[in-house]
């Protein structure tokens, strides 16, 4: 089923040629501004919402304020001509998930909205399916190919935290402050010995790398396959 996309732009031209880009991949309703956006939040199901901060009747920042008081908590993605750092922490304050300052790169914008849909989806689901490799937070298990990988409950955190973020890189200090916490008695070895565990655990697995970054950290890299 094709995630529900909500595009509020008062600008129609902008309106059209974003709806346009993203109606290949996603079914996308439109409003004229924050007000008429606010209407349909309410009277249909939507997955995500891109808007434009400057809207006549009810702003981007006022939408997205009135949708977190009103606990509709569906990743929002802000479009807008505003590139002060200031702009971009209003919006984040206000409880926006991501930004993009315009002219929009719309390839980018659809990765954004992808990486955005699929956190979303996690923190629903508990659960992170790429491949033959499926690892559920409710139970703490790991299974590829219908195989228990019998994860440590470190080894199991420290899986679950790299496939939540494809691609992203993970310092050593990090993943020691995330996965043991910032007063546990580890070190940088401690995480080394996991990691080759995790690899050794992983070795039949052709979807996913798990990849050292030498001298900063660790990321998972999903396989060509895997990403589409």
């Amino acid at each position: 089923m094709m995630a529900t996309i909500l595009i509020a732009d008062d600008t129609k031209p902008v309106q059209l040629l974003t709806a346009a880009q993203l109606r290949p991949f996603y079914e996308v309703v439109c409003a004229d501004d924050g007000e008429a956006a606010w209407d349909i939040l309410y009277k249909r199901h939507i997955d995500l919402l891109v808007a434009d901060i400057m809207m006549p009747r009810l702003d981007g920042y006022g939408l997205l304020k009135k949708m977190r008081s009103g606990k509709i908590d569906i990743p929002v993605l802000l479009l807008t001509a505003k590139q002060t750092i200031e702009d971009k922490r209003e919006g984040f304050n206000a409880g926006t998930d991501d930004y993009m300052t315009k002219p929009v790169d719309y390839d980018e914008l659809i990765l954004r909205i992808n990486a955005l849909l699929r956190r979303a989806r996690i923190v629903h689901e508990r659960s992170i399916s790429i491949g033959k490799c499926t690892i559920d937070e409710r139970n703490l298990t790991a299974v590829y190919d219908g195989n228990d990988l019998q994860l440590s409950r470190k080894e199991f955190d420290l899986l679950y935290k790299f496939l939540s973020y494809p691609g992203r890189i993970f310092t050593k200090k990090q993943l020691l402050e995330d996965v043991w916490g910032s007063y546990a008695d580890c070190t940088e070895d401690t995480i080394k010995t996991h990691i080759n565990r995790l690899r050794n655990k992983l070795s039949g697995c052709s979807e996913f790398e798990l990849i050292t970054i030498k001298g900063f950290g660790y990321k998972v890299e999903l396989k060509q396959d895997a990403a589409k």
